[in-house]
């Protein structure tokens, strides 16, 4: 396994320096009247998200600005704060002010953000935060996104979505037959299982704690309407006592 790059061997990566380019009149520019641009709508027409991301911070930031346009320029702000971070440009400023960004504006970034810079977010908290808890809960939302990620994206790629339910095997775990997956782990029981109402509750307990828990709250609410495994199995739920939604 390849593993991350040391503080030293970064310094000394020519592509690291180049990327920073211009990166420390952007952060002069980033303004940290909230209120005030969380009113400001972005208009550059239709919404082209970005993949990937250029050297040239300046173009990176351009191609950002189409991906929130009808947006508030409160949410591009976070976007590019979290970019500015992640290629150590006035790393403890910028990080500062993305935490202040969180506090004051919370409700508004937890409703309004998509799930990519919710996750976002939670890696940034991840890699600069101090608070152990806060880190812990938001690998958790990150772990919770990326398991989901590549179920789907095994789903797409095989054509998934296009096999019909074995009868048989559902009739099985209707009468209460168990049957292994791996490692000690037992095929979901459609329909009544409780372990995903019992996840919910957890986490409903664990939102209290910070801003990471109430992420995971919203990430878990949202994927049981988008076209995930979660709704699926919620579509196929029949017991109300065990319902997690």
């Amino acid at each position: 396994m390849k593993r991350d790059k040391s503080k030293f061997e970064k310094f000394f990566s020519l592509k690291r320096h180049f990327r920073k380019i211009g990166s420390d009149l952007l952060t002069k520019n980033i303004s940290t009247d909230f209120r005030s641009i969380k009113k400001e709508i972005i208009s550059e027409g239709e919404v082209v998200y970005t993949h990937g991301s250029e050297d040239n911070i300046n173009k990176h930031f351009r191609d950002l600005r189409y991906e929130f346009s009808g947006q508030s320029e409160l949410l591009y702000t976070h976007a590019k704060l979290i970019v500015l971070i992640r290629r150590e440009s006035n790393t403890k400023k910028n990080y500062t002010t993305f935490e202040k960004l969180w506090l004051e504006e919370k409700k508004f970034l937890l409703k309004n953000l998509n799930i990519r810079w919710l996750i976002s977010a939670t890696d940034t908290f991840i890699d600069h935060s101090k608070d152990d808890c806060l880190r812990s809960l938001s690998l958790a939302c990150v772990c919770l996104l990326n398991t989901i990620k590549i179920q789907e994206s095994e789903r797409f790629v095989t054509n998934l979505s296009k096999l019909k339910d074995d009868k048989k095997k559902l009739t099985q775990l209707d009468n209460y037959e168990r049957f292994p997956l791996f490692d000690g782990i037992s095929v979901f029981k459609f329909g009544t299982d409780d372990t995903i109402r019992n996840m919910r509750w957890r986490i409903d307990k664990l939102s209290k704690i910070n801003v990471a828990g109430e992420i995971l709250q919203e990430i878990f609410k949202r994927v049981q309407n988008l076209d995930t495994v979660y709704k699926r199995t919620k579509s196929r739920h029949t017991r109300m006592k065990t319902s997690w939604w």
